[in-house]
């Protein structure tokens, strides 16, 4: 009987080593494994608006990355104002309507229905960033109580705005743009 039980050890043994995979067998593609994770169902890329009626001002413009998107943070002097994003052929200021050149595959346009602040100073107009989506943050102008300012980005990507309050009295008004579809 000892021989018979060996023989079921190996059997299970044999058994349990045709489940694992074997090494040769190819891995997720990293795109497959960033979409997979980063979901972005709800995003799309069509015109995003926000209606607020407030009296803030832009105070500053912050970009980052993260592991699924780009984002651009616009900073208020107060409460979330009133604002669009949308895909655009191509960027102009605001006062001048004179086009700027980009270098990415796609302009997104955001406009804010706020003034700059007295001491905001926005430096140059066009600011070169070469993040994964990000390719420039460019600065549109401010005028009559608005602000404009432009993202070129690597493709027309799925996106999402929302507004956060604070830190303090203030406000953000947040910009994501996916890395991927």
């Amino acid at each position: 009987m000892r021989h018979g039980k060996i023989g079921i050890v190996l059997g299970t043994v044999a058994a349990a080593l045709l489940v694992v995979t074997p090494a040769s067998a190819a891995a997720p593609a990293p795109a497959a494994l960033a979409s997979a994770s980063c979901p972005t169902v709800y995003w799309g890329s069509l015109a995003k608006t926000g209606s607020l009626s407030t009296h803030s001002a832009v105070e500053n413009l912050r970009t980052g990355r993260h592991l699924c998107f780009d984002r651009l943070v616009i900073d208020l002097a107060g409460p979330a104002a009133s604002h669009s994003a949308r895909y655009v052929s191509e960027l102009t200021g605001i006062g001048s309507g004179l086009q700027v050149d980009t270098t990415g595959g796609a302009n997104l346009e955001i406009l804010v229905q706020a003034p700059t602040a007295e001491d905001f100073n926005p430096g140059a107009e066009v600011k070169n960033l070469g993040y994964t989506t990000f390719r420039q943050l460019v600065w549109l102008g401010s005028f009559e109580g608005q602000t404009k300012v432009g993202l070129s980005t690597r493709a027309r990507l799925p996106m999402r705005v929302f507004a956060l309050p604070g830190p303090g009295d203030g406000s953000r008004l947040v910009i994501d743009i996916a890395h991927h579809w």
